[in-house]
């Protein structure tokens, strides 16, 4: 049988047809990563780093114009603008595909992802671009991306060319001592942390495994974590120019932004468990409790507070407290005549650390009752809760027949007194708690009392106290740390 020339002709278009259908079909069903790193010979690969941009105000910024010098430089760059909520004024960005606003506050109206910021980044690495840098030199991200596939550090930075811009530093973040220590870095171009402006590269992965990965500011957070991770960055002579136009150019701007900038970074510390920031002169900032506000962590529960199952120590704070309260005390004591020594923890820390030990909540000194009538804040707290003029409160102690002065009315952070007299040569009380060193002892022990420095001041103790510490706790106790209740938590090492 012969075709004719339509039969054939029809023949061969449905057959074209079956071929175009089968490619598609196997192109459709390779791995999208693997037709994107394998571009047609002499085409150029798409970009390899998201600029994200997420330090800025919005009340008064340069982002339009930082995010148009990057596509000036590649139309494709992809760029992210993050804030936690609709900027107001709205900023005028281009409206192209590659150019997104991401809004960090979760909202009833949007699916959870659009709240994560690795949702809007697809490239391998990530530039962290603050408001008023602007790209000019071709191929700055790029460059940098090399030098951080090279090796030796986990961040690459390169300074913004502004009145702030960045330097290296070393710094030491302590979890258990809540704690940030910032110095002069040893090996800069390489170090742990940056002050000032610059735009900081990593992988996107490295970025997005942070706990915290966009906090503000931004710098405080990204540094804090990944110097707890013992992540190098490395500062690069590669500037980025200046805005032609910087934000907050006029002097309310700068006030407005660096006020809301103080609130952020406490907020920040905060939430992160910082409760000291000490800089690289020495000068401390603390952003825990004061007399002001409560103390930092509740009611205790078994002689164990909550933060030692956070595997942390007292607070910073809390500590400092402590010894303003202790020495306060001693003080008022010493001026009214009442003998005193130090007691039980406390006196374990004057001896072991000359201070407080490190994961102690209170102090502990013993009084002789027959001393009481001699202070007056000490009989007007027999009566009832008395504040004096600094605002320490002196009571009695609901727990039982002993005394208790608080740091102030709205922190509850104490120093306990304990009212011992003499039996037959042994001091005793009336009150006794379920604590192994709540004994009875010679009076020897305080005939004479001697100095011992604590909490940095000098205070009295029993004399040979190391025999008193283990008549109390046990035999080598100095030398052997533990924690108040190891039925319920032990000190890592102590066995």
């Amino acid at each position: 049988m012969r075709l004719t020339r339509c039969q054939a002709a029809l023949a061969a278009a449905i057959t074209l047809n079956l071929l175009v259908l089968f490619y598609v079909s196997w192109l459709q069903h390779q791995p999208r990563n693997s037709r994107a790193r394998s571009p047609r010979r002499g085409a150029a690969a798409g970009p390899r780093v998201t600029v994200l941009v997420r330090e800025f105000e919005a009340f008064d910024n340069a982002v339009p114009e930082l995010v148009d010098s990057f596509l000036q430089q590649d139309a494709a760059q992809p760029v992210v603008v993050a804030a936690d909520t609709l900027p107001y004024p709205p900023l005028a960005l281009p409206r192209v595909p590659n150019v997104r606003l991401a809004l960090l506050q979760p909202a009833l109206d949007r699916p959870a992802a659009a709240s994560r910021p690795e949702t809007y980044v697809t490239t391998e690495f990530v530039a962290l671009v603050p408001d008023g840098a602007r790209a000019e030199a071709p191929g700055q991200l790029e460059r940098m991306v090399e030098v951080l596939r090279a090796g030796g550090a986990r961040l690459v930075a390169a300074p913004v060319a502004s009145a702030n811009p960045a330097r290296c530093l070393a710094l030491n973040v302590s979890l258990r001592e809540w704690t940030a220590r910032y110095g002069p870095a040893p090996s800069a171009p390489r170090c742990d942390a940056l002050d000032g402006d610059a735009v900081v590269l990593l992988r996107a992965r490295d970025l997005f495994n942070l706990s915290a990965p966009l906090a503000r500011p931004l710098g405080t957070g990204l540094f804090l974590q990944t110097a707890l991770r013992g992540w190098a960055v490395q500062l690069l002579d590669l500037p980025f120019s200046a805005a032609r136009q910087p934000p907050l150019a006029t002097a309310h701007a700068r006030w407005k932004a660096e006020r809301e900038g103080r609130a952020r970074r406490a907020a920040l510390l905060h939430s992160l468990g910082i409760r000291l920031v000490s800089g690289e002169g020495g000068r401390l900032e603390w952003f825990g409790c004061s007399k002001e506000t409560p103390r930092c962590f509740g009611t205790v529960v078994g002689d164990t507070p909550a933060y030692l199952y956070e595997e942390r120590w007292t607070p910073p704070c809390c500590l400092r407290a402590l010894r303003e309260t202790a020495r306060y005390v001693v003080g008022v004591l010493e001026a009214a005549g009442v003998r005193y020594w130090l007691e039980g923890g406390s006196l374990l820390g004057a001896a072991r650390h000359g201070d407080i030990i490190p994961w102690d909540y209170d102090v502990d000194l013993g009084i002789y009752l027959e001393d009481v009538g001699n202070c007056e804040q000490l009989r007007g707290a027999e009566a009832g809760s008395v504040v004096d003029e600094r605002g320490f409160v002196w009571e009695k102690a609901v727990e039982g027949d002993f005394f208790r002065v608080q740091y102030s009315e709205s922190n509850h952070l104490h120093v306990d007194l304990w009212p011992f007299y003499p039996r037959n040569g042994v001091m005793t009380k009336d009150t006794w708690l379920d604590h192994r060193q709540d004994v009875e002892f010679p009076e020897h022990f305080l005939q004479p009392l001697v100095p011992l420095s604590f909490a940095g001041f000098v205070a009295q103790a029993p004399n040979n106290y190391r025999r008193f510490l283990e008549l109390k706790f046990g035999p080598g106790v100095i030398e052997n740390p533990e924690y108040p209740n190891p039925s319920l938590l032990r000190l890592a090492g102590s066995g």
